[in-house]
């Protein structure tokens, strides 16, 4: 594997690579990768003639400066992964070669992004939107992955693609849980042994709330999964919302879609975590 912090090296590499015919697969991470990163890139690696993985924390979709200086970050030990993983090229640029000039673009795709997270997190989306569509152009892959436990993150990017019509199909991976059924995340490193038991219980609800679910109205559901969630002293409810899984908008009844997904954002001390539920 080849590590690679500059645009131009990476494309020059990516040049030669492609004119021989090889088809490129790109997995977009911010670093601190764990084992649902790495389900990402096997299934590019298995998939793609040449797996690209950025490492970048990206300043545009932060809207809290403490949270993106105590981001973790481990370069040499995700590089250890990626390689085993059986990546081509970790691109792992400076913010300045990101961002050699303010990025002024604004991307909206409601009402997909104005709901959940993009209420509580204002111009979190468009600076995921901001790198994401720079990492396009700059790899021009055939397939790029992301992990659906970012569910809301996932739907906006396909949209995206589909209104700007970027040669790229978006690949969806399944959510991958520790044991104790807590959704693996990088932000999972700043929890104390304590606050993971504590969040361990988020997932637990969630999945106690599935038989609920087929017994009770949408509300009650809710409710069930709020209060389940009060009743732990170590976490703090955000939001949960019932939605459809593909306008992402809030349902009132069950029979309103096909597909209905409970989605929850919770603090655990000082750590913000998200989690999602099938219903």
């Amino acid at each position: 594997m080849k590590i690679v912090h500059t645009i131009k090296d990476l494309q020059a590499d990516l040049s030669a690579l492609k004119a021989q015919g090889k088809r490129v697969g790109l997995v977009p991470t911010m670093g601190a990768l764990h084992a649902g990163h790495a389900s990402l890139v096997k299934r590019c690696v298995a998939e793609n003639d040449v797996t690209v993985v950025s490492i970048f924390v990206n300043p545009t979709q932060f809207n809290d400066k403490n949270d993106l200086a105590k981001y973790p970050r481990s370069l040499e030990a995700d590089c250890e992964l990626l390689e085993a993983c059986g990546a081509t090229f970790a691109f792992a640029p400076s913010v300045e070669e990101m961002y050699p000039q303010p990025d002024t673009r604004r991307f909206s795709y409601p009402p997909l992004d104005t709901v959940m997270e993009g209420k509580y997190r204002p111009g979190h989306f468009n600076g995921v939107c901001q790198v994401v569509s720079k990492l396009f152009d700059i790899v021009k892959p055939q397939r790029a992955y992301f992990g659906e436990k970012d569910f809301q993150q996932l739907a906006i990017v396909r949209e995206m693609v589909r209104q700007l019509r970027l040669p790229v199909e978006i690949v969806g991976c399944p959510e991958v849980r520790e044991e104790s059924g807590l959704a693996l995340s990088s932000r999972n490193a700043r929890l104390s042994d304590g606050e993971r038991q504590d969040a361990a219980r988020i997932s637990q609800i969630l999945f106690a709330s599935r038989p609920y679910a087929k017994e009770h109205t949408v509300e009650e559901t809710k409710r069930f999964v709020e209060q389940g969630i009060a009743a732990v002293p170590g976490l703090r409810l955000e939001y949960f919302e019932i939605v459809d899984g593909n306008t992402l908008q809030a349902i009132a009844d069950w029979h309103d879609t096909s597909y209905a997904v409970g989605c929850v954002t919770v603090y655990c001390g000082e750590v913000r975590l998200i989690d999602h539920i099938d219903y």
